[in-house]
């Protein structure tokens, strides 16, 4: 099973749509990292891309995020991906308290729409 995180500079980033890069962690059966990659989106709004079809065609089935907007979580949903937010911190770390499962998904929509990203 593969996670990814929405990342910048090795932690977390607040806000999915515009991030730097994702952190694609392999998972083995006893529930350990065993591989990360880097996973570089497309320029410009993470949603309206086909990044959540790209994550899905590698294998990703959770994505452990910051914020993130109502449209952006179903258009992961319908890739298959089930979405964690209220995530922060070093990506390593939260990938692993997440393993130990010690985060719930905080249930909070970004509500940021000043440049349209999140309306589907």
């Amino acid at each position: 099973m593969k996670i990814a995180l929405p990342s910048y500079q090795n932690t977390v980033d607040e806000h999915f749509g515009h991030c730097e890069y994702f952190t694609v962690f392999t998972i083995d059966d006893d529930r350990k990292i065993v591989s990360e990659e880097i996973l570089t989106p497309p320029p410009g709004c993470g949603c309206k891309s086909n990044i959540a079809e790209v994550l899905a065609e590698m294998g990703v089935e959770v994505m452990l995020a910051g914020n993130m907007g109502q449209g952006a979580v179903n258009v992961l949903g319908q890739s298959g991906i089930r979405v964690l937010r209220g995530c922060s911190g070093n990506v390593r770390e939260v990938a692993s308290k997440w393993l130990a499962g010690g985060l719930a998904d905080s249930g909070l929509s970004c509500a940021q729409h000043e440049h349209g990203c999140h309306e589907h």
